[in-house]
């Protein structure tokens, strides 16, 4: 076995600009061991609108998807201040990662443990587990 760098309890996201789903890790130094705590898709996109400039030429599904990054960004924000985490791994697709950065507030940005520019949201628990752990 191999020790992990991973604190249990560790809030661990997988997402895209589509969807983010949430795992809290329940494993030791022995190893990741992933469970699904839930799974967030985006809300109210035309209303809200992505932050920062806005590019004229953009697709609406770019737009959408710079719109949940937001989202993503003020959901980790509140689970940070109500202490939902300690520790967090964020794995994202490098453009929603991109997208997301500069909106991640330091609450958050003090907490992450491990950041990856993949996309595993279609990948298996124990796939993102195997991911993780060879980070």
């Amino acid at each position: 076995m191999t020790n992990s760098s991973i604190p249990t309890n560790c809030l661990v996201v997988v997402a895209t600009g589509a969807e983010a789903k949430l795992y809290r890790n329940i494993g030791d130094s022995n190893g990741i061991r992933l469970r699904e705590e839930s799974i967030l898709n985006p809300k109210n996109l035309r209303s809200e609108g992505p932050s920062g400039s806005y590019v004229p030429d953009s697709s609406a599904r770019e737009t959408d998807e710079a719109t949940f990054s937001k989202q993503l960004a003020h959901h980790l924000y509140k689970l940070a201040i109500d202490d939902e985490f300690d520790s967090l791994v964020l794995t994202a697709d490098p453009d929603s990662l991109g997208e997301m950065r500069p909106l991640l507030h330091k609450e958050v940005t003090d907490r992450i443990v491990l950041e990856m520019g993949k996309t595993l949201t279609n990948s298996s628990i124990k796939d993102i587990e195997r991911t993780i752990q060879n980070n």
